[in-house]
């Protein structure tokens, strides 16, 4: 196979061109690099702006609002933010809302998270005691509304 025909393929769109003999781990490395190219760009046009009743997370801008005015939010608390806002009502234990808006995972992070929970509840004015917007399940976690 000469150069003309991988031009040819790449220009009609193709995402990548492997000759023989391959190797079956770039093949795989390959597959994984363009299936992060098209999330990053799925995730891209889908989460601009998330909207949760008074809230509205705008994840290019990295910016959220209640009723219209601006929470100045650490990177942690908006990607926690983030998270919950994805999925409004559902219940992530500890390790999962960790896992999903920190990437890692580490037991020793939970006591850390329920400190960022506390300052967040604070800036969006939830009362403790009663939250309208970040609620505790206890025994499991904590679930973005749904009271």
């Amino acid at each position: 196979m000469d150069d003309t025909d991988k031009i040819v393929g790449l220009e009609v769109g193709a995402d990548d061109y492997i000759t023989k003999p391959y190797n079956p781990r770039e093949v795989a490395a390959r597959v994984r690099s363009v299936l992060r190219r098209a999330k990053g760009d799925l995730e891209a046009e889908v989460e601009r702006v998330l909207v949760y009743h008074a809230l509205r997370l705008d994840v290019s801008r990295r910016q959220l609002t209640l009723r219209g005015t601006e929470v100045e939010l650490t990177r942690i608390e908006f990607d926690l933010m983030h998270a919950l806002i994805r999925s409004p009502e559902h219940i992530f234990t500890r390790g999962e809302l960790i896992e999903s808006a920190l990437n890692y995972q580490y037991d020793g992070m939970e006591r850390s998270l329920d400190t960022h929970i506390k300052n967040l509840r604070r800036k969006l004015g939830d009362d403790p005691r009663d939250p309208e917007y970040i609620q505790t399940v206890y025994g499991v976690g904590y679930r973005l509304g749904n009271r």
